[in-house]
């Protein structure tokens, strides 16, 4: 009976699952967005604030030396980890423990003072309570253990000078330039000065500046800082003096185009001029591309029919040292360089194109590989005597020309004659003979004796004459029309018994060039 009692209730208790009859969708959706907009609506969703428990002073400062004592365990495991330094420090400097937290900076420094970061913490700290003289201290000793490290400089001046105290800022800069820093601190201290207006000071600055770093572009910013301040006089020195310092050797072609313009601005074409001229003269032209393209312009803009034509002249000899330079043997555009320097240049110019002209010596000792080579000579030489009027660099010119000719192997006959041409026209004709006597020594050909005999007839010098004659029959037994002209001499001197004997050995020779039929008729 009680059985069947519980089990009655148990069916009671479970209720039946509401069968749904209709599962089409409902016409008016709801989304899920809907109810959280009308909960929020109906302030369904405020919830009381939580209640915030208040702790004791007692409790914090229990939690304060627990964390203590974690960060000096950490740091005693952990020594030279510099980041957990900082973090501690940091972490009383919240505190408001600004005592505490020195401490800490100045323990890492102990462990680690060449640290850059841990110096920059420790000095922040202190600008950022307010505590001016600490910050100073710790600069100082921070730009005397690391001088090097221009971080320091830069937040050292920047805090003086927002505190302003311009002089003690200063001093630090002037601190600074002792060690020689990079460009951008001597920069920082001349903008620094400007800033107050010290121009004077400034300058003084860029004194030293160009000096320590001397390069190009910080002498034309030191003219410039004078231009932009109206010192023109002062600026047009600068550009002087960074021409004398830097020389010929170091000569670069931005000073040049600076120094132009700067002129050109002044209104000084003629100053101008002459900048662009003496550069050009001076800088290789492999290296002055700019500096010509901003000296066309020039003339374009300011330059007359000669200014021009100059401009001219000047694209055409860059033209030819670059052909020079590509094949330092074309003598051809050795030849056509020359004519360009002599119809417009100085002699000292010439000589120099000249020297190097010939200084490129064939690198074969084949005639046919010296002909265009040997014409460099002689052009050089006809310039001195016609041009420069220099007999004496002339005469030195034929016989280092000849002394540089492998005789043993070739010899030009034209040289000798041109060279003892131009003592003739000297009045040396004790010079004349011993070049042609020497020539004949060495490298005897029938056209040097022809000219020599020749000269010698002219001079009346008839003994001469016999005795050269019997150097070329020596030389050149063959030959018929030798043998011919010297029984002539004979005959015009009345010798005509040595003209017979002449004859009689001419056609006892075994051997005779064409015409041999003239000596018998002879």
């Amino acid at each position: 009976m009680h059985k069947m009692a519980s089990t009655a209730a148990g069916k009671q208790r479970i209720g039946k699952a509401a069968k749904v009859i209709n599962k089409a969708a409902s016409e008016v959706q709801i989304t899920a967005e809907q109810l959280l907009r009308e909960a929020k609506h109906r302030d369904l969703e405020l919830l009381p604030p939580p209640q915030k428990r208040q702790e004791t002073q007692e409790e914090l400062n229990s939690y304060n030396r627990r964390k203590r004592k974690e960060f000096e365990d950490y740091i005693r495991k952990h020594r030279q980890v510099v980041h957990i330094w900082i973090k501690y420090a940091t972490w009383e400097e919240r505190l408001r423990e600004i005592q505490r937290a020195r401490s800490i900076y100045e323990r890492a420094l102990d462990v680690d003072h060449r640290n850059v970061a841990l110096w920059l913490k420790y000095a922040e700290m202190e600008m950022k309570n307010r505590q001016v003289n600490h910050a100073r201290n710790i600069w100082d000793r921070a730009i005397t253990i690391l001088p090097r490290v221009n971080q320091f400089w830069y937040k050292y001046t920047y805090m003086e000078e927002m505190l302003g105290n311009v002089a003690g800022c200063r001093q630090v800069f002037e601190r600074w330039m002792e060690w020689q820093p990079d460009e951008q601190a001597w920069h920082s201290y001349i903008n620094f000065e400007l800033r107050y207006k010290e121009v004077e000071k400034a300058r003084n600055i860029y004194e030293s500046f160009v000096f320590v770093h001397p390069e190009v572009k910080n002498w034309i910013k030191y003219a410039r800082f004078e231009d932009k301040h109206g010192y023109i006089t002062h600026a047009r020195k600068v550009f002087e003096r960074a021409v004398e310092f830097f020389g010929e050797e170091y000569m670069d072609e931005q000073l040049f185009v600076a120094f132009a313009k700067f002129e050109e601005k002044q209104k000084e074409s003629e100053r101008v001029r002459v900048v662009y001229k003496y550069a050009l003269d001076k800088i290789p032209k492999q290296q002055a591309r700019e500096l010509f393209k901003n000296y066309t312009i020039f003339e374009k803009k300011f330059g007359g029919r000669w200014g021009i034509e100059d401009v001219i002249i000047s694209k055409r000899r860059f033209q030819y040292e670059e052909e020079v330079k590509a094949n330092p043997h074309n003598y051809d555009a050795w030849f056509d360089y020359l004519r360009l320097v002599e119809s417009d240049t100085d002699s000292d110019t010439v000589r120099e194109v000249y020297e190097r002209a010939i200084a490129n010596v064939p690198p074969i000792s084949e005639k046919r590989h010296w002909k265009r080579y040997i014409y460099l000579w002689v052009n050089y030489a006809l310039y001195e005597e016609l041009e420069a009027m220099d007999s004496t660099r002339t005469r030195q010119v034929y016989r280092a020309c000849l002394e540089l000719i492998p005789h043993k192997k070739f010899t030009f006959a034209k040289l000798w004659i041109l060279y003892a041409q131009f003592e003739i026209r000297q009045k040396n004709i004790q010079f004349a003979r011993q070049a042609l006597g020497t020539s004949i020594g060495k490298c005897p050909k029938n056209k040097l004796f022809k000219w020599y005999i020749q000269l010698e007839l002219q001079l009346r010098e008839f003994e001469r004459c016999r005795k050269l004659y019997v150097k070329y029959i020596e030389f050149n037994p063959q030959k018929s029309t030798t043998w011919m002209k010297f029984a002539e001499l004979e005959t015009i001197l009345g010798d005509l018994g040595r003209a017979h004997a002449i004859n009689e050995l001419a056609i006892n020779q075994p051997r005779l060039d064409m015409p041999e039929r003239t000596l018998w008729r002879q």
